[in-house]
């Protein structure tokens, strides 16, 4: 058991680990370089942990000692307990959910390893914004997809934001990267799966119509919001497949799109 320290000076360097949560840029290198990442509230910190993630410290403030009690005897990691405002001011907003955890980031697995254990797989390019990519993840976790992969200028999926809005699915749905992209796609036909890329496009077949519910192996392909697949990623997909719209409507956000496409992939196929 840890036994939990307060600490009343915003500079202690014992809450390195959280200054300047909000600036993006700066945790972005940051994070990945130092082999840590941020769980915020109670039960992502406890999914992480129980995903097998080690903690590198805690930080409370005082009303959630008694919730995390537990997690505190079993930590052989530091629990610091602070004021509320002096965690805003390490932080840099707000901490309402009261509890932060410092965690490590575990080496990631190559694609080719995913995809062998794989039959249903989502494949990102260029996903940037971090809300999205956590409902994605939520989704993935939600319907059954058995790994995400990521173009190696897809955001962190480890990024506080991202495991926020995931609400720890990231911990539940293994990922990899795919690099150089997009050549690496031929890893994923070579494993065996049907590339579907999704996209608005006039061209492309409904995605129901193609029955990929019945496809062997079948990996989704979805590009950033707004843009979409790039061309060179459309190219290298087999099918070009869309969502039909109703009322004019061209498109769905992508976080949206991707929870109606892996619902498509995965239904049973009585």
């Amino acid at each position: 058991m840890s036994e939990p320290s307060a600490i009343t000076d915003p500079a202690d360097p014992r809450l390195g680990d959280y200054t300047g949560l909000t600036d993006v840029e700066l945790r972005r290198r940051r994070e990945p370089a130092e082999g840590l990442f941020i769980a915020e509230g109670e039960k992502v910190i406890r999914r992480a942990l129980a995903a097998g993630y080690r903690m590198r410290s805690m930080l409370l403030t005082s009303k959630w000692l008694e919730v995390m009690a537990d997690v505190i005897a079993e930590a052989d990691a530091p629990v610091h307990v602070v004021e509320p405002g002096l965690a805003e001011a390490v932080t840099g907003y707000h901490v309402h959910r009261g509890a932060l955890a410092s965690m490590e980031r575990k080496p990631l697995p190559q694609a080719v390893d995913l995809l062998a254990g794989a039959r249903r797989v989502a494949v990102l390019e260029g996903l940037v914004d971090h809300t999205n990519l956590g409902a994605i993840f939520r989704s993935a976790a939600a319907l059954g997809m058995d790994a995400v992969l990521l173009s190696p200028d897809c955001a962190d999926p480890l990024y506080r934001r991202a495991v926020k809005v995931s609400m720890g699915a990231v911990f539940a749905v293994p990922y990899a990267r795919l690099d150089p992209w997009p050549a690496a796609l031929e890893t994923v036909r070579t494993a065996g799966f049907t590339l579907l890329a999704l996209t608005p496009a006039d061209a492309a077949v409904d995605l129901a119509g193609l029955a990929p519910h019945r496809l062997p192996k079948a990996a989704l392909m979805l590009g950033a919001e707004g843009d979409g697949l790039t061309g060179p990623a459309l190219a290298a997909a087999d099918h070009a497949v869309r969502i039909p719209m109703a009322h004019s409507i061209d498109s769905l956000n992508v976080g949206a799109a991707a929870a109606v496409s892996f619902y498509a992939v995965t239904a049973p196929t009585a």
